[in-house]
């Protein structure tokens, strides 16, 4: 088969999610989705919805906890204890974070509660290492501050420029080290994050990742190459590669744009994605957050678009 027939293919796959995302409500999306549940009861949140976590099988739920805000700042030990002990007793099972964050206060915050409740939680970190040695110094550093001795899911941190990938490609780059982790153990799933739909969409063509977190908003605020989202998703979803979406709300711009954390995910969450990360400021956004994720519904095409104007 030619590239360009491919690329048809893919399109075509694409317009047929995003249309059942979009405009053919919940119980159409479950047949053509390898969703597990997209909708839960009212104000219930131990039902908040779940997704399948692509080709990992982890079900996941629709809001994830993002180590960066308060979860990284210095001299918050209690007030990210607090939100992340509260986002498990809520039912957040995924929990994203980064050596980077803070220089490693990310990671020491939520080692403090996986110390007592690893069990509960898909744990997924990040390295900006584009080497071999690199790499599995972090990794060795960050399963120290996050007390466990094996991750979930380990990322190559903002890969959002050519350079970056070809680097992590080489014969002694990052992935090298990525493949041996995973050969022994100490970590489940391989990922690789950035802003760029394009070059996560290289990255994908090139490696078997099992997962991509991508930049995912109404404005395209810090996203890079978006007109190659479409060819992204269509790779994504023929791969099972899991989707997971971040800065829904451009890092708090959309918010002053009037766009509301409400309409954010549901715009992010109406794409074939499987969950979303959100970072919390204080411990009662998670609450409001999970409420969000309970009462999901997928927007209309005309929704969307709607709301990208709006942004």
């Amino acid at each position: 088969m030619s590239d360009r027939q491919n690329n048809i293919g893919r399109r075509d796959m694409l317009r047929s999610v995003l249309a059942a995302t979009a405009g053919l409500g919940v119980g159409r999306l479950a047949g053509i989705l390898p969703f597990s549940q997209l909708h839960a009861a009212e104000n219930n949140v131990g039902d908040m919805p779940v997704r399948t976590l692509g080709k990992t099988g982890h079900k996941v739920k629709l809001f994830s906890l993002g180590g960066q805000s308060t979860i990284e700042q210095s001299g918050t030990e209690k007030e990210s204890v607090e939100i992340i002990n509260k986002a498990l007793d809520l039912g957040v099972n995924y929990i994203d974070t980064a050596a980077a964050y803070g220089r490693g206060n990310s990671e020491t915050y939520i080692g403090k509660v996986m110390k007592q409740r690893r069990d509960e939680v898909f744990l997924a970190t990040k390295t900006g290492s584009r080497n071999y040695d690199g790499a599995m110094r972090e990794c060795e550093q960050s399963l120290k501050r996050l007390q466990t001795d094996h991750i979930d899911l380990y990322q190559h941190h903002n890969v959002s420029q050519d350079a970056r990938l070809n680097q992590i490609m080489e014969e002694d780059g990052a992935l090298k080290a990525f493949r041996k982790l995973k050969d022994e153990g100490v970590v489940s799933y391989l990922g690789i994050t950035g802003h760029s739909s394009r070059i996560l969409l290289d990255a994908l063509n090139r490696y078997d990742y099992d997962c991509t977190l991508v930049t995912l908003n109404p404005a395209g605020l810090s996203m890079s190459n978006r007109g190659s989202l479409e060819d992204f998703f269509a790779t994504a979803t023929q791969k099972n590669v899991g989707v997971i979406a971040m800065k829904l709300i451009g890092r708090g711009r959309l918010l002053e744009r009037g766009i509301s954390m409400r309409q954010a995910f549901g715009y992010a969450l109406s794409f074939p994605v499987s969950t979303a990360i959100i970072g919390i400021t204080e411990v009662g956004q998670v609450s409001e957050n999970v409420n969000i994720a309970c009462n999901f519904q997928p927007m209309s095409s005309e929704q969307l678009e709607q709301l990208e104007k709006d942004a």
